[in-house]
């Protein structure tokens, strides 16, 4: 069986961290949807940058805007390219919400990193977004920090998808829980649905060995070297316990009742750093 069907069979869904033009246009995202069960895409301006920047992919779509508005800026550009290729993806991922009831088929389009920390200016771009992209099955991304958190409660409440990214401790893991949580209960309150709103909280792994290990490796000492490779795991299982704990205990089983979705732990960041690691670590 296909590595990535067979995963699905654990209960798995993989996602696919990368966007480009020519993924889609070619047939080739359709086919890892439909032959290999891809399950979602996730995407950030970086992505986007080597996407527009390393190919010809966006040539003729840029002329054409810059055709019809001649003083657009790069801002403009980007975001009229970016939204026309999540709207794309997400059309494509549409059967796989249906085929899970809504459990996958998610698109993720970041919000601009220049707001990571203004709580009101994310909640106001991503109800704009949202409006703009006009997909159910986007999911908008928000850094964990404290703003962004607070802006995660608010977009909730309106009834929007949320991927929670940069993620690094089961701390930080339960913070973002809370707030789709605290999300979730304000919108219940206004008569919301909360059976139309989906979350995952993106929790980064190997680069939490990249720290750790470098650290490890100033002591020195052959007790601490042993333990160089084992930090990323050992975090990550920390936050699923936390996750079990939260998500499939007494505290959600109200808003379970009322259709409300449990908030999927996403692992990010699972390609290691470090060669002298086996790939699949």
């Amino acid at each position: 069986m296909n590595g990535l069907l067979e995963l699905q069979v654990h209960g798995q869904a993989v996602w696919l961290d990368y966007i480009r033009r020519g993924l889609i246009a070619s047939g080739e995202l359709q086919r890892l949807v439909e032959q290999d069960g891809l399950s979602g895409l996730t995407s950030n301006p970086t992505i986007f940058e080597r996407a527009i920047t390393g190919s010809s992919d966006y040539d003729e779509a840029l002329e054409g805007l810059l055709a019809r508005e001649p003083g657009a800026g790069a801002e403009a550009l980007y975001e009229a390219l970016a939204v026309e290729d999540i709207r794309w993806a997400a059309d494509i991922l549409r059967p796989v919400v249906d085929r899970t009831d809504g459990a996958d088929g998610f698109v993720s389009l970041e919000i601009s990193p220049l707001l990571a920390h203004d709580a009101p200016g994310t909640v106001a771009e991503g109800r704009r977004l949202w409006a703009t992209v006009g997909r159910p099955n986007l999911m908008l991304k928000v850094p964990a920090t404290p703003g962004g958190l607070t802006a995660v409660e608010a977009l909730v409440a309106d009834g929007i998808n949320v991927n929670i990214t940069l993620i690094f401790s089961p701390e930080q893991y339960e913070q973002a829980a809370r707030a789709y949580l605290a999300g979730l209960e304000r919108l219940v309150r206004a008569g919301g649905d909360p059976r139309k709103v989906a979350s995952v909280a993106s929790f980064f792994v190997s680069r939490m060995d990249t720290e750790v290990d470098r650290r490890l490796g100033k002591v020195g000492t052959p007790e601490a070297l042993a333990l160089r490779g084992r930090a990323a795991l050992a975090n990550a299982r920390l936050a699923y316990r936390r996750f079990r704990e939260l998500f499939y205990g007494p505290a959600f089983a109200p808003l379970r009742e009322q259709g409300a979705r449990a908030q999927r732990l996403l692992w990010a960041s699972t390609g290691v750093k470090n060669p002298a690691y086996p790939e699949l670590m």
